[in-house]
């Protein structure tokens, strides 16, 4: 009787064996498969390295255009322009377009400092509305309007002093005298100490 019994038990076990295997094989087949959105895929397929050599172009662009943008919309500084020599004089603009250089500080030495190009400034001066200009001869002046004898090269010096050289006329330089007096222009070095001004708020 117990063999009997044991011979039941496992004939039924097996019986019921393909009918477990074929339910595994029905519920595998209606397991939810992940779905991947294609800006995920887009995302993971693309190296890391490419991202940050992108990431990293773009931004020297952006810091590229950034600066060229500050010569493009002039960014102004008010100053005066100091030059030590004799007792030391700051440039003075006056109405009737005269340049000269005056001691002590003034309404009209007050300059408004624009770039216009890279490296390159106009000298305004804010009381007299006239722009400090420079001709072919060196002799400095105070235009009315904007032109290409109003622009200067702006030289940083080893002193931490500025030369300003004509854009319009290269070699010649901006130039007081021991006396307070402009000098030409074509009569001036930058090794010159009265070529050397020093912006000053």
């Amino acid at each position: 009787m117990v063999s009997g019994t044991g011979e039941q038990r496992m004939s039924s076990s097996r019986s019921k064996l393909p009918l477990l295997l074929y339910g595994i094989l029905l519920c595998s087949s209606f397991a939810p498969v992940p779905v991947i959105s294609s800006k995920r895929q887009s995302i993971q397929s693309a190296r890391p390295g490419s991202l940050l050599q992108s990431s990293s172009s773009s931004w020297d662009k952006r810091e590229a255009t950034a600066r060229d943008g500050e010569y493009l919309l002039g960014i102004k500084r008010l100053r005066r322009l100091y030059c030590n020599v004799g007792i030391g004089f700051h440039i003075q603009v006056l109405p009737n377009g005269k340049i000269t250089g005056v001691h002590n500080e003034n309404r009209y030495s007050l300059l408004e400092i624009s770039p216009v190009e890279r490296g390159v400034v106009t000298l305004f001066g804010v009381r007299s509305g006239l722009f400090v200009a420079m001709s072919n001869k060196g002799k400095l002046y105070g235009s009315g309007h904007y032109q290409d004898e109003c622009k200067f090269k702006e030289n940083l010096l080893a002193n931490n002093y500025n030369a300003y050289e004509s854009a319009a006329y290269p070699g010649m330089y901006i130039g007081l005298s021991k006396t307070g007096k402009t000098k030409r222009g074509n009569r001036v070095t930058p090794t010159m100490t009265m070529t050397h001004f020093l912006p000053r708020i």
